[in-house]
């Protein structure tokens, strides 16, 4: 560990559980940018998704799984919905991370698109058939086809902060 980090172990703590605070900021935020009307886009996807590929264990599954309950709390979705979402992603992530000996960006990506293609789906299924909720196809196309173009942008931030944070850490 590095001397900056011995110093103050409380920036070292904080730097450490930034995903994790991210990730609670961004469910708890009631303006999201999945909720815009011609463009929006799933930022918890894509943070989700790349932190549980990258470094699974700064992301707990409690945490998901609460993240996904103040999420359905927050935009008035059935509760439960989110958090399936959230840890089917993780699922998702899990299995790349096991079968890929050498992680590359556009495998990733290419990946990722699958992967929010059947979780929107089933999310999509399970809201329109069980609990009656009327949504919009093309909003959730428009949202899908977003959140899958700036995954390539979060991952590189992601990759850029993982590099000076955990790294330095771990020197």
């Amino acid at each position: 560990m590095s001397n900056v980090y011995q110093k103050n172990k409380l920036i070292y703590k904080l730097l450490e559980l930034a995903p994790l605070i991210i990730l609670f900021i961004s469910v708890f935020n009631e303006f999201d940018l999945n909720y815009l009307k011609f463009f929006s886009f799933n930022f918890t996807f894509i943070l989700i998704f790349y932190w549980s590929l990258k470094k699974s264990e700064s992301l707990g599954f409690g945490y998901i799984f609460l993240a996904g309950l103040i999420n359905d709390a927050v935009t008035g979705l059935p509760i439960g919905i989110s958090s399936l979402n959230y840890l089917l992603i993780c699922g998702f992530a899990a299995y790349l991370k096991n079968i890929t000996l050498r992680p590359r960006l556009i495998q990733d990506w290419i990946f990722f698109l699958f992967t929010i293609l059947v979780v929107n789906s089933l999310s999509y299924i399970l809201l329109i058939l069980f609990f009656l909720i009327d949504l919009n196809y093309l909003h959730l196309a428009t949202n899908t086809f977003f959140t899958f173009l700036f995954y390539v942008v979060f991952a590189n931030i992601f990759e850029f902060y993982y590099k000076k944070i955990f790294r330095d850490i771990n020197d």
